[in-house]
């Protein structure tokens, strides 16, 4: 794609050369993004996005102007009215393990008239994400809010959450494209994949964890790499907070913006690394804050064991802390041995594995997935660095990504187990941008923005018909792991339900 200078940045010493306006590919690119993402915010089922139903309930909590949950007995969640928490029990149940489920457009139909036969308030227990912080609901509940408002059954109010979800989660990826200084394509080419616009177009704050992600990285990368603004640096001073209230683990990636600068003699070199620091900062004592304001108390819930397959309980934080720390080097052999055990698994997630981890893409399409990202880094970041600045990149992402397994264990593992449980491909979407920058070539082929969009296009156009074949005309079963095949045929050019 073509460069252009605009200016030379006193910090580097050196001119640096920042991503020209967006070529024809580029627009081409972002317009299938939004359709993608817009068509599985109508196409997916309700509930059909991981833990979208327990995203439900503590986002239509804060439409209702609630922000804290409260414990009966070992249940934690909140009153909310019935027509609502039965959209789920009722309409829109968890399909039965190894049996064949299809959606049909009656439901939708039928769930949209049932409100005046459910009247008055349950109790709604969604364990999982009662701790979580209010601004991750605030576009889902603004939608929910909105549908409340101008009529709409639970029904319609849910899918108007969604659709709101979807255009602040695409708004915050147009503006990161925005300021992303160089590499761009790195940056598009997550937000392309399936399983980025999949998560984009549910109720699930994934969708704003990943536009706070990416938004918190180019933004960094734009203040760290060019002549610092006023307005840069209010602006990396409110994203900071906000990306720790979405998820703590993800701060350490506006640590991408910062060098060493060239004059180390003259303060104001040491501005800008400052501001980034500073908004880090702001961001730890936000998330700090959130938690003692919240009662930071852990919620205990029960998982199926990858392992042993039994029902257990996850552990106390403070008790798995002190297996850590009790045998630092024992936990360093469960982490190694748990990611190398589970990488294909999470290549899978992250590029497309639909409803809960239950419908996989036909198989040639992940290699050609590996085709969409090999060519969005050979398109190049029109930008030299040194080879220091590309393993600091590759430092911050290997270091964010220990913090999401050590989380997950902290948090989603069964007491002192030998292995991590919960992690999922699509926790690492938010550090994978900085993970091909930092393997882009300082010039790209001329070929490879092309190739890009040809194998983007393909893909995008393949999950599309996996995910509405799959629920609506198909169907799909349950499987854990993968799921079986008649063929090979069926597995490399047919949704995993036809395999």
């Amino acid at each position: 794609m073509r460069q252009e200078r605009i200016f030379s940045s006193p910090s580097q010493g050196a001119e640096i050369l920042f991503a020209a306006p967006w070529s024809a590919i580029e627009k081409l690119l972002l317009a299938a993004l939004c359709l993608a993402t817009l068509f599985f915010t109508i196409v997916t089922p309700p509930f059909q996005a991981p833990d979208e139903n327990q995203h439900y309930m503590k986002a239509l909590l804060l439409s209702e102007g609630r922000i804290l949950t409260e414990q009966r007995g070992t249940a934690i969640g909140a009153d909310l009215p019935r027509a609502a928490t039965d959209l789920r029990d009722v309409d829109f149940p968890a399909e039965t393990p190894g049996v064949l489920h299809r959606y049909d457009y009656a439901q939708i139909a039928k769930a949209a008239i049932a409100d005046p036969e459910r009247p008055g308030t349950t109790f709604a227990d969604f364990p999982n994400v009662a701790n979580y912080a209010p601004t991750l609901y605030a576009p889902g509940a603004a939608g929910l809010l909105i549908g409340d408002t101008i009529g709409l059954p639970r029904m319609g109010a849910f899918y108007a959450g969604r659709l709101v979800n979807a255009l602040v989660a695409l708004a915050m990826l147009v503006a990161a494209l925005r300021l992303m200084p160089f590499g761009r394509a790195a940056l598009l080419a997550v937000a392309l994949l399936p399983t980025t616009a999949y998560q984009g177009g549910s109720l699930s704050p994934d969708a704003v964890i990943n536009g706070l992600g990416f938004l918190a990285l180019a933004l960094a990368l734009r203040v760290g790499f060019a002549p610092p603004t006023l307005a840069r640096g209010v602006a990396l001073f409110v994203v900071g907070p906000l990306l720790a209230l979405a998820k703590g683990v993800y701060l350490p990636v506006m640590a991408a913006g910062l060098h060493l600068p060239a004059g180390r003699r003259d303060l104001r070199a040491w501005l800008v690394p400052g501001l980034i620091l500073i908004a880090m900062l702001l961001g730890a004592i936000s998330f700090v804050a959130w938690q003692k304001y919240s009662g930071g108390s852990q919620a205990l819930y029960h998982i199926v064991s990858r392992k042993t397959g039994e029902m257990v309980m996850t552990a106390p934080l403070g008790e798995q802390l002190a297996v850590i720390l009790g045998d630092p080097l024992g936990y360093a052999h469960i982490l190694i041995s748990s990611v190398i055990e589970r990488a294909p698994v999470y290549l899978l997630q992250i590029v497309g594995r639909f409803g809960w981890n239950a419908i996989l893409l036909p198989l040639l399409a992940y290699p050609l997935a590996g085709l969409m990202l090999a060519s969005a880094v050979a398109s190049g970041a029109g930008v030299r660095f040194s080879v220091m600045q590309r393993l600091w990149w590759l430092v911050v992402v290997l270091g964010t990504a220990l913090l999401i397994e050590t989380a997950m264990y902290l948090t989603g593992t069964p007491p002192a187990a030998d292995y991590i449980q919960g992690t999922q491909g699509r926790y690492f979407l938010p550090i994978l941008p900085l993970a091909l920058l930092a393997l882009m070539p300082d010039r790209g082929l001329r070929l490879a923005p092309p190739v890009f969009a040809l194998s983007t296009l393909l893909l995008l156009a393949v999950a599309a018909l996996t995910v509405f074949d799959s629920f609506w005309v198909h169907g799909f079963i349950t499987h854990n792991g993968m799921p079986p095949h008649s063929s090979a045929r069926n597995a490399l050019l047919l949704p995993s339900p036809r395999w």
